[in-house]
């Protein structure tokens, strides 16, 4: 009898194993985010130069995203920027996003040191087409809960796009 139920059972779990490998998986219905990383090895001065002949020839200004990998909310900065398409084209439209590494392998302290202070990740630093600094932006006032508040960035990047461009 042992033995009838052990070769019962070793059939029905061959047979899963068999029927497992020729099933394909399914695919997640959730769509893969893919964001911009943080990256300790890029020159920010020079990224800055290529930033600003961008911002000039399409009449935008600068946006410098200050963070690191190892910062949950610079990470969920990119993720709602992601989930929220018409704030994104509204960052799009407006502004040459770039991001400026601070981690422990690259700190960018002699880029960072000729702006304002820091004390929390991510920072926004908001520049006119040619580099000069309008605006200094701690985050936290943008955030809710663990996330960050739509309507607030919404009217922070309102504020701040270039008069010329087209509101939406």
């Amino acid at each position: 009898m042992k033995k009838t139920i052990f070769i019962l059972l070793l059939i029905i779990f061959g047979g899963l194993t068999v029927f497992a490998q020729t099933v394909p998986p399914q695919k997640s219905a959730d769509k893969i985010l893919e964001r911009e990383k943080f990256d300790p090895t890029r020159n920010a001065a020079e990224d800055l130069q290529a930033t600003m002949t961008k911002a000039k020839a399409e009449n935008k200004r600068i946006i410098l995203d200050v963070g690191g990998e190892w910062c949950v909310w610079c990470r969920n900065m990119d993720f709602f920027f992601l989930r929220h398409n018409d704030l994104a084209k509204l960052r799009d439209e407006n502004f040459v996003w770039l991001k400026i590494n601070m981690s422990q392998e690259n700190e960018n302290k002699e880029f960072l040191a000729k702006y304002p202070e820091i004390k929390g990740y991510p920072h926004l630093f908001l520049l006119d087409k040619d580099g000069a600094l309008l605006h200094s932006q701690d985050t936290s006032p943008l955030e809710q809960e663990k996330s960050y508040n739509l309507q607030r960035l919404t009217d922070f990047l309102k504020e701040w796009s270039p008069k010329t461009s087209a509101k939406k």
